[in-house]
């Protein structure tokens, strides 16, 4: 369970960095990802990744029975309860070999009554200037007069709104940069601005999402999150493994969400229609 002191570190920057907490189960993580990327072709879309554009799967470890586990464990589940309560929703998960820089943005930049979080490992050493990631304390307060002002600045990610504001290019932005080993593990708000520059063409990385549970009145929210997870191709709320493995604590993490995702198969063709592959990211 995180410290009171975690707690209000998190509430207060949007961010918590957990050194060495999967370090002894590192071996094992690192295996089975790579299982689900070899089940899935290696790369993007059931390519190989080519070391150009960032290989993107959504979900991931849903694909797994040990990855979909990860968030049985009192260390995660732990975290997600302190922070957003004992009944707190999976959200989705992604898995990713990202290439060249991420540039600055928020995930989730929303005026809504719901929080949320990540959960980040980080397959190899990264540092600040090899791809680890970067956030700015803060900057997750939609209607603070900070956050807001550097949300209005970080969408473009073009590098002259950088220097007309500030003169300064996005890699010299003041930040922290949450440089990580294998088996640590980095906590974020969906909201905070983050990035990472640096790093090799074939960076590993997976992420899973949590939030609050929604009140019976908000599911149109939810319903309208999931319609945009179609784009990966995805036609359920969540992956196999993760549902048929589920026991009564984990699905009470999954109920809410798979009960609203009917519209999604439908969307999923529409996509298939419109898109040459499924998103990268």
């Amino acid at each position: 369970m995180l410290s009171p002191q975690q707690v209000n570190h998190f509430h207060t920057f949007g961010y918590l960095k957990m050194p060495g907490l999967f370090r002894d189960e590192f071996p094992r993580i690192e295996a089975s990802f790579h299982e689900v990327w070899d089940m899935q072709g290696g790369g993007h879309a059931g390519e190989a990744h080519d070391g150009m554009r960032r290989s993107a799967l959504v979900p991931f470890i849903d694909q797994h029975e040990y990855l979909s586990a990860l968030i049985d464990d009192p260390r995660i589940d732990g975290i997600a309860s302190a922070i957003l309560g004992d009944d707190y929703n999976y959200m989705f998960s992604d898995g990713n070999f990202f290439v060249g820089p991420t540039k600055w943005h928020s995930d989730r930049y929303y005026n809504k009554p719901y929080n949320s979080l990540k959960v980040a490992f980080y397959l190899d050493r990264v540092t600040r200037d090899t791809g680890c990631l970067r956030v700015l304390p803060g900057t997750y307060n939609v209607g603070d007069r900070f956050g807001d002002s550097v949300q209005e600045v970080m969408p473009h990610s073009e590098r002259q709104y950088y220097e007309k504001m500030w003169a300064m290019e996005g890699p010299d932005i003041p930040a922290v940069p949450l440089e990580s080993e294998p088996g640590d593990m980095l906590v974020f708000n969906h909201k905070i601005k983050h990035c990472a520059y640096g790093g090799s063409s074939e960076r590993r990385m997976f992420t899973i999402g949590f939030q609050q549970r929604h009140r019976d009145q908000d599911e149109h929210i939810l319903r309208d999150e999931l319609a945009d997870l179609v784009r990966f191709w995805h036609p359920r709320a969540y992956g196999e493994d993760m549902i048929e493995t589920a026991g009564p604590a984990r699905m009470r993490h999954l109920e809410q969400r798979l009960a609203l995702d009917s519209h999604m198969p439908a969307l999923v063709e529409q996509a298939r229609a419109e898109m040459a592959e499924p998103s990268r990211g």
